[in-house]
């Protein structure tokens, strides 16, 4: 593939705050740790503190990956690079480049994809910049996330896969046993043509040969990205809770997590920064098998929400100690336990991830944790061969197909009318006529002025409308080329949305195979911050 590359800011789908960050806004720099550079890194290493177990998360991911193979499940694949990537763990040089994401079935939308080829790719460049070091990427499932709404589905070649089902309590816990009507929609839309038969193969494993969603997600994960050395976590474990425990009982009794980040999100917010997440009183789920309800304090009881379970403060305390699993930390609290249980020295996010990140910092300092640095995923728009030759018969830069389809058109119409189509020259001639009128006006009646002003006013207002029927005069007489831009916008915006945050990946893979991840990870510059065009 032939990459291309433009700002961020150029395309118009990023938040303010976002390019902020990445521009390395002054305002900004309290509300995180270092700057997602080469340099940043660098410093980092100067002074970074592991409070993580190694011994123990060795141990932990040992027993994910290889438990279904002592069960009769099928053996996951890439084995012996995935092991000696988790081995490494246990060495005081190794650190993990983490992204998250929830148990979308199939992986759902492509950024899926992308973040943990961000990861991936950054992992080599580091190990590249720091070769007495070793860097693992680590994809870690929000296996204890409960909105299961948000996973049940994805969009592929313009058909919405549905898994129809109700479901409840934390998603990474549910047996995917109900998942054949979707599984079979899915293979149907990949067709019998290139790489289908091996995807097909993939999912239909997955989603069938093991009995929790967590552990399907795994393996299909694995069977993309085990390869290429992705380590995948589960942290829904009594032993990796266990090491969080005194946290949880910290902040569920003090409600810490609330009072720091309720006072930064005040100062985001006078920077006028739009807030992702606000802090609860208390920051954890009480979890249990169909079961993920709010912890909140009310008449001096620790109560679950929508249950008739409480705890008073010393039985609260009792079951953090000998249950810590079945405290399931919110959108706040979970990056403060990844970072506890990691060897972690960067995140790896979207958008609206990287700003809710900046509102943690304050926390962790409070509970004496390294801050990640911040990296914004690498964001891409793949073309397929046959859009591609449409964007080059109308000679469009990339830049521009992030526009509104009717920019891209009147762009285009200017560009290629043999008439001129704007009234620029006019309207400069007829302002220094508008100078004599005041000038004449003013000398009769200087109260005039503003009739003459209000005149000019009405007049421009008019140029302009003519101005547009001008151009839409001239479209008429380029509607079937123009016709291709609404289909460039159709083929490539889905839903007037990015393609990353719409389609699956499937059918690049259908076609491709894994040479689609390759190229990827080949084209994706980490520290480059360049939203990645990628044509065929």
């Amino acid at each position: 593939m032939d990459a291309a590359c433009i700002d961020y800011k150029e395309t118009g789908y990023f938040s303010q705050t976002v390019i902020d960050y990445l521009d390395d806004l002054p305002e900004l720099r309290s509300f995180y740790s270092h700057r997602p550079t080469l340099k940043g890194f660098a410093e980092l290493f100067e002074h970074k503190k592991v409070i993580a177990d190694r011994q123990l998360l060795v141990e932990v991911l040992t027993e994910q990956y290889f438990k279904n193979a002592q069960n009769g499940a099928p053996e996951l694949e890439a084995v012996e690079i995935v092991r000696k990537k988790i081995e490494s763990l246990a060495a005081p040089n190794t650190y993990t480049i983490t992204t998250g994401h929830q148990l979308n079935i199939f992986t759902g939308p492509l950024y899926f994809i992308y973040k943990i080829v961000t990861a991936i790719k950054l992992c080599s460049e580091l190990k590249e910049a720091h070769p007495d070091k070793d860097f693992v990427p680590v994809y870690w499932m929000a296996s204890e996330d409960h909105d299961f709404a948000e996973i049940n589905y994805t969009n592929i070649g313009g058909k919405k896969v549905h898994w129809w089902y109700e479901a409840s309590g934390a998603t990474g816990r549910i047996n995917p046993d109900t998942m054949r009507q979707a599984l079979n929609q899915y293979k149907g839309v990949l067709g019998i043509d290139g790489h289908s038969a091996e995807l097909g193969e993939m999912v239909e494993t997955a989603y069938t040969a093991f009995d929790k969603l967590a552990d399907a997600t795994r393996y299909l994960v694995n069977a993309l990205f085990g390869r290429y050395g992705l380590v995948i976590i589960d942290a829904d474990d009594h032993r990796l809770k266990q090491s969080f425990a005194p946290v949880i009982e910290r902040d569920v009794i003090e409600q810490n997590s609330f009072k720091n980040i309720s006072a930064v999100n005040e100062k985001l917010q006078a920077l006028g920064v739009h807030i992702q997440v606000n802090p609860r009183e208390i920051n954890f789920f009480y979890l249990k098998e169909q079961l993920r309800e709010r912890l909140v304090f009310e008449d001096g009881l620790y109560k679950v929400n929508n249950t008739d379970i409480s705890f008073t403060e010393e039985e609260l305390k009792k079951e953090i100690a000998s249950a810590p699993e079945r405290f399931s930390p919110n959108v706040v609290m979970r990056p403060l336990y990844q970072e506890c249980i990691l060897p972690n020295i960067a995140y790896i996010g979207g958008g609206a991830e990287v700003v809710y990140w900046l509102e943690l910092k304050s926390n962790f300092d409070y509970y004496g944790v390294d801050f990640p640095i911040l990296i914004l995923r690498n964001s891409a728009l793949v073309i397929p061969k046959d859009t591609a030759t449409k964007i080059k018969s109308m000679e469009l830069a990339p830049a521009e197909l992030f526009k509104s389809t009717d920019e891209i058109k009147n762009g285009w119409v200017k560009k290629h009318s043999n008439h001129d189509l704007t009234l620029t020259e006019e309207w400069r001639e007829i302002e220094r006529t508008f100078e004599k009128i005041k000038l004449r006006s003013h000398k009769i009646d200087p109260t005039l002025a503003p009739s003459a002003a209000a005149v000019q006013a009405r007049l421009k207002h008019a140029m302009d409308s003519f101005q547009k029927k001008l151009v839409k005069a001239e479209k008429r007489n380029y509607q079937t080329r123009l016709e291709q831009i609404e289909h460039i916008k159709i083929d490539l915006f889905p839903k007037n949305s990015l393609q990353e945050r719409q389609e699956n990946f499937g059918l690049s893979y259908v076609k491709w195979g894994q040479l689609f991840i390759d190229e990827l990870i080949r084209n994706f510059e980490p520290l480059d911050f360049k939203f990645t065009v990628l044509t065929e």
